[in-house]
């Protein structure tokens, strides 16, 4: 399978030695380009990569750790569609599948194992819920909306990891 890119196009300034103070006079075009490796999809600036092997959400973790990553982080519902497509692309269905959230360390304060803010949220109605005391990780796909659920950490799915181009 051949490798995947994304490419955008930006303005930068002109790569010849230019007098301080000055504005540059030209510019150039630069291609900026999200490469990523056979088996994972390029988006803005991470590849991803659908893990169909079913596993506790720790193993799915340390499984995307093992291959340079994280479980996918969310920030957004572009972002969570193209998760989607991801999972869609390698199974033809919209699978309930791992992504990188959890609140196992404090209940409510949900984080992503990559370290990034959580600053998006796609719930299903009526989650988070805990059901039980011991839901503290979050798996995609849940229900007729397709959102989010918090699923009890030992329960085996697929997952998609994520790491930078």
């Amino acid at each position: 399978q051949q490798p995947r890119s994304i490419t955008a196009t930006t303005n930068s300034p002109a790569l010849q030695e230019e007098t301080p103070g000055q504005e540059p006079r030209e510019r150039h075009l630069v291609k900026r380009s999200t490469y990523c490796c056979a088996g994972w999809f390029p988006f803005h600036g991470r590849c991803f990569r659908y893990n169909p092997t079913a596993l506790s959400w720790a193993a799915a973790e340390r499984s995307c750790q093992a291959l340079g990553g994280n479980l996918a982080s969310i920030h957004n519902l572009l972002e969570y569609h193209a998760v989607q497509y991801v999972v869609m692309r390698a199974c033809h269905r919209n699978r309930p599948t791992w992504v990188g959230g959890s609140d196992a360390q404090e209940e409510k304060k949900w984080l992503w194992t990559d370290g990034s803010p959580f600053d998006y949220v796609f719930w299903s109605a009526g989650e988070p819920n805990n059901h039980g005391g011991k839901q503290h990780c979050l798996r995609m796909n849940h229900g007729g909306d397709l959102a989010w659920d918090d699923v009890q950490c030992w329960v085996k799915a697929p997952s998609v990891c994520a790491k930078r181009s």
